[in-house]
């Protein structure tokens, strides 16, 4: 456990360049103390370690110090390859390059780690996209990831309803998110996000701009999807179904005490298209203009083929 953490945090300090005792803490969530009793035992085995005092201090290797230690376990080696995501990567322009690099990971793997690595990846495909929707066509996702990596400001055409506005902004993140991308940009009036599906074109300008000082995209889209979530007008829908169906029902439905459920939805359309769908094994009892237009249609429906 001990060599592991030595391990990481001697990764850390490669590829991150110089960083503080909290920092390292923080990342590996071990204490401030163990990074210090950490580094002293890097230094006693040769690793060039340097400690730096004063409030813009920290711990760094010294003369461009970098390891050759690029050995994988053999979970570690499996988790690589049953996550490659190809589809996202492919969106960003990315696939070849994803490519290139599993065949050269793997060919650097032991011959034992290779097999299990292979492995992994024929019994676990990851599969962003939800069911039963219209996948997201995002041809100006490359320049999008393109301007994301250079730190140029862009302008885009972007689709507001039926309107087509352009912006000027500053390009901070891509979020994949239940198979829609979303861009995190910066305008003069504040962070904003952007449905890639809707970006119309896409222009680089000459300007790089600098990213906001303590900008986590994580972070962002944690907060903020948090925020966009509870922002949605909800309504509550009261169904009768079977103990069968019920866990076929969306959300995570409460349970009353007459066997009902109660389900929440953006609005009345919303549930009406997702229950309707369920045909005679759920039954709307609530709210009573919503079993009223589902009741109509039924109605509609009978009359139909009755012809």
């Amino acid at each position: 456990m001990r060599a592991t953490r030595l391990v990481s945090l001697l990764l850390l300090l490669q590829t991150r360049g110089q960083l503080t005792a909290a920092e390292l803490a923080g990342t590996l969530e071990i204490s401030v103390r163990t990074v210090h009793r950490d580094m002293e035992s890097l230094a006693a085995a040769g690793v060039p370690v340097e400690a730096l005092r004063g409030p813009t201090g920290g711990y760094r290797l010294a003369g461009g110090y970098r390891t050759r230690l690029t050995g994988l376990t053999a979970d570690e080696a499996e988790a690589l390859f049953a996550a490659g995501m190809t589809g996202p990567a492919a969106e960003l322009g990315l696939g070849g390059e994803l490519a290139a690099a599993r065949l050269k990971l793997l060919a650097a793997l032991p011959s034992e780690l290779q097999e299990r690595a292979t492995r992994a990846s024929r019994l676990f495909h990851l599969d962003t996209r939800g069911w039963f929707r219209a996948e997201d066509r995002v041809p100006h996702l490359p320049a999008l990831s393109s301007a994301v990596w250079s730190g140029c400001r862009i302008r885009l055409r972007y689709r507001e309803g039926r309107r087509v506005v352009q912006r000027t902004v500053d390009p901070l993140g891509l979020v994949l998110k239940g198979g829609a991308w979303y861009l995190i940009a910066r305008r003069s009036a504040g962070m904003r996000v952007y449905r890639v599906s809707r970006v119309a074109s896409v222009r680089a300008l000459d300007d790089v701009f600098e990213r906001p000082h303590g900008f986590e995209l994580t972070e962002f889209w944690e907060e903020w999807s948090r925020e966009f979530e509870q922002s949605r007008a909800r309504v509550a829908v009261t169904v009768g179904v079977s103990e069968e169906v019920r866990r076929f029902l969306p959300g995570e439905p409460r349970i009353q005490d007459d066997g009902s459920a109660v389900l929440a939805f953006e609005n009345l359309d919303a549930a009406y298209r997702e229950l309707l769908r369920f045909g005679t094994d759920v039954e709307v009892l609530a709210p009573p203009e919503l079993r009223a237009r589902v009741a109509e249609t039924g109605r509609e429906i009978a009359a139909l083929y009755a012809r």
